[in-house]
């Protein structure tokens, strides 16, 4: 007769050990190749133009990388104090970076050149970005004031002056609008601003802890911004209304990043994670982690790579796996393992004998409930399992013996003429878990089950008893009600799917050529700047 076999428990598993399709996309990242710098990493960007590049902002020099070598393709050194906050143009074409001194100075990508030195700012400036039109750039600086600069004049457009009470470290542009851009300070209050606008800021929110980032999402019509351990979805077109707060980090964000062409967020902070969001649900989807705090972040365009730049001038490159080299890898693998195997395996012996040993393979250790189960104790095996451990902690136990007495048709005779206590503490925990997934099966059965039983009795019922049917049946109505509600979603996505299947119609999009840009030339003011060494 066969040695009677434990359970098998790991059929529950924690939701946590379930992969999603973003945990196999993710998870083909490779192996971080490492580069370091003298100090912090401030800020990182990829190049519009090239996804190859990307620029690191680092103690008082802006380097262009190429991804591919990981070299130094241009090196912008042209600062006599720490520089912050190097962006590109949209095009690629300019680079704009922020100083200490308070300038703003504008590069050309392909010379290296100073084409533009904004001045007017009386403390460092942290972060310069462009607008969508591409001929405006705005700065946010530690002197409290937000300043708009034609690019072409090098003038200032417009000065917001004491837009805040502390530092400004942090804005976005409006991704569409081009006269529309928000700014966060250590005050902790967030400002819209709008160029047509008669008030030099129509809106003013509360984030709640010093703002370290922010961006807009790419349609324009949501905002997120980060600072302290929460990052806040604002929804701009119902009037800046909190959508959600996503408190993920115990330690402070400091970054935000948007991949997947907008739809994933990653964040990045000084916990040594960066979390990935499903931007449609804000809910956490991936994480990665790091050796050190994170303090900058870039994603090159299609999820390429994943750059992370560390407090102690570390910067990390995360490397997407193409779709050609899985199948190559499966090979390295299975290499592997077959070495290890033939580590792990004995020398043959050369010497004939007459019998072989084998060696028996230890019987798996029985649980209590294991042993009740083998002398068809049904009742002591329910009530050995349900304990206030395996309540709260390892519900897995408890269903496993479940689907074990379902299986042998044993279970209303399990909860049969027992305790009230008993019943009512099981019943408690059908209700609490009866809308996960991975129970969702065998504890609707079970819950038919315990109807079954109490219908066949006609004796009465104390209060906590009927309380406890009560609240049984509500749950399985509420469970009832969202299957028919999920239904009725599934049916129309399918309507609307078919629908778009079908609609051959290709919209014909107007043809027309973009002219060359003229080449910029250097200002007056940009080709007398010297850098004084000392």
């Amino acid at each position: 007769m066969n040695a009677f076999q434990p359970l098998n428990v790991r059929r529950f598993q924690q939701k946590a050990q379930v992969v999603t399709p973003d945990t196999i996309y993710w998870d083909r990242l490779a192996k971080p190749e490492l580069l370091k710098e003298h100090t912090t990493i401030d800020y990182i960007d990829f190049s519009p133009s090239d996804p190859c590049n990307f620029v690191l902002t680092c103690s008082v020099r802006v380097q262009i990388y190429n991804l591919v070598t990981k070299l130094v393709v241009k090196n912008l050194s042209r600062f006599q104090k720490t520089a912050y906050g190097a962006t590109f143009r949209q095009d690629g074409r300019l680079l704009v970076a922020g100083d200490e001194e308070g300038h703003v100075k504008l590069f050309d990508t392909t010379s290296r050149n100073i084409l533009r030195l904004f001045k007017g700012h009386k403390a460092p400036v942290h972060r310069t970005f462009f607008t969508a039109d591409k001929l405006h750039l705005a700065s946010f600086a530690d002197d409290k004031s937000v300043r708009l600069w034609d690019v072409a004049n090098e003038k200032v457009v417009q000065t917001y002056e004491d837009a805040h009470t502390d530092y400004i470290r942090a804005g976005a542009m409006h991704p569409q609008a081009s006269h529309m851009f928000i700014s966060g300070g250590y005050d902790g209050k967030i400002n819209l601003y709008d160029t047509r606008a008669e008030q030099a800021i129509t809106q003013t929110l509360d984030h709640g802890s010093p703002v370290e980032s922010m961006l807009f999402l790419p349609n324009g019509s949501i905002f997120i911004t980060a600072g302290g351990t929460q990052v806040r979805v604002w929804d701009l077109i119902s009037g800046s209304r909190l959508l959600t707060t996503m408190s993920q980090h115990h330690k402070t964000i400091t970054c935000l990043r948007l991949g997947s062409d907008g739809r994933r967020l990653l964040s990045g902070g000084l916990d040594r994670h960066v979390k990935i969001y499903d931007v449609s649900t804000y809910k956490t989807v991936h994480t990665l982690t790091y050796p050190n705090a994170v303090v900058s972040l870039g994603v090159a365009a299609k999820d390429q790579a994943v750059v992370a730049g560390m407090v102690d001038g570390l910067v990390s490159i995360k490397r997407m796996i193409v779709d050609s080299k899985p199948s190559h890898l499966k090979q390295i693998k299975a290499s592997q393992r077959h070495k290890r195997s033939q580590k792990t395996t004995r020398p043959s012996t050369t010497v004939n004998v007459d019998h072989v040993i084998t060696e028996r393979r230890k019987t798996p250790k029985l649980q209590e409930f294991d042993h009740h189960l083998r002398k068809f104790n049904y009742k002591k095996a329910l009530d050995c399992v349900c304990t206030p451990t395996n309540l709260e902690q390892f519900p897995e136990n408890i269903v496993a013996v479940v689907t074990e007495l379902q299986h042998r048709s044993a279970l209303q005779a399990a909860l049969t003429d027992r305790k009230d206590i008993t019943i009512i503490r099981f019943i408690n925990f059908l209700c609490d878990h009866l809308g996960e997934v991975r129970f969702m099966r065998t504890l609707l059965n079970a819950a038919s089950a315990v109807m079954d039983v109490f219908e066949n009795n006609t004796f009465n019922y104390n209060k906590q008893m009927v309380a406890a049917l009560e609240r049984l049946r509500a749950t399985m109505e509420s469970e009832v009600q969202l299957t028919c509600q999920l239904l009725e979603i599934k049916g129309a996505l399918e309507m609307i799917i078919g629908g778009a299947i079908d609609n051959n119609e290709t919209s014909s999009k107007p043809i027309y050529t973009q002219p060359n840009p003229t080449k910029m030339h250097p200002s007056k003011a940009a080709s007398n700047y010297v850098v004084i060494v000392d």
